[in-house]
């Protein structure tokens, strides 16, 4: 594994997958500020790099990706240390939100609070048979902040008020009834579960899917019809590259 800085490591398969694992964080890899930037800094690194076709975000261990923040440092905080912590959870968030490439939050174990919104953050989230999800943050006297803003988009507002003001955690076939994750791995394992996904994902074109992602974004917040108009110019740009007459034309040869 190489280590772009001490939270962060990576390796990288022939395929262009890229697995990004935050590491020396703990058993639970619970999120200080030190490891929210150091994590910050590697996905932008990466997000540089435009032969990367998918990256999975996963944990050391396997009790959690991400097990939420730092307890002992938040209860240290003032308003305005709250203020700068909270934003650097959310620069983390946003810098998996707007990843260029399609990602994978491999969930072993538990997934809470700052955890399942960096999980909500990634395009597709995989679960353990076994992993356990939570917004806790209201038992220790604090809202559900930033990418918990994700949460309705995902699972609707009435299910997003259960998670967020009971504090109750929910079961990996609760989530995938839910709509929070999107496959609960088998018997096989979370790995096996995983690199489905992934063989899904290099079975289309990598242009194409980081227009998609671009334009889901988009579909996230533009009025139905501007979103519409800025579909017809990302089908425009698309054939800038070689990659729809490739892949359109492989499909017809397949066909005769």
């Amino acid at each position: 594994m190489q280590m772009l800085n001490p939270h962060c490591g990576i390796c990288r398969d022939a395929r262009g997958v890229v697995r990004l694992t935050i590491c020396r964080a703990g058993p639970l890899n619970i999120l200080g500020s030190e490891a929210i930037r150091a994590v910050r800094d590697g996905l932008q690194t990466l997000a540089t790099d435009r032969e990367i076709r998918a990256l999975i975000l996963a944990g050391e261990s396997e009790k959690s990706m991400i097990g939420g923040a730092d307890i002992k440092e938040m209860a240290r905080l003032s308003q305005k240390s709250a203020e700068r912590f909270i934003t650097g959870l959310r620069d983390l968030c946003e810098a998996v939100r707007t990843f260029p490439a399609p990602t994978i939050a491999r969930l072993p174990g538990w997934c809470l609070g700052g955890g399942l919104e960096v999980a909500a953050a990634c395009d597709f989230r995989v679960a353990a048979n076994d992993a356990k999800f939570g917004m806790p943050e209201v038992r220790v006297g604090i809202p559900s902040v930033i990418h918990a803003a994700l949460l309705p988009r995902l699972i609707g507002f009435a299910r997003t008020r259960w998670l967020v003001m009971t504090a109750e955690n929910i079961d990996a076939a609760t989530a995938l009834s839910w709509g929070l994750v999107d496959v609960v791995a088998g018997e096989a394992g979370l790995d096996a579960a995983v690199d489905g996904l992934v063989e899904a994902l290099l079975k289309c074109g990598p242009e194409a899917l980081r227009t998609q992602k671009l334009l889901l974004r988009q579909w996230e917040e533009l009025p139905l019809n501007e979103a519409i108009d800025a579909s017809v110019g990302a089908f425009g740009r698309s054939f800038l590259t070689d990659e729809p007459m490739r892949l359109m034309q492989a499909f017809i040869d397949r066909k005769r």
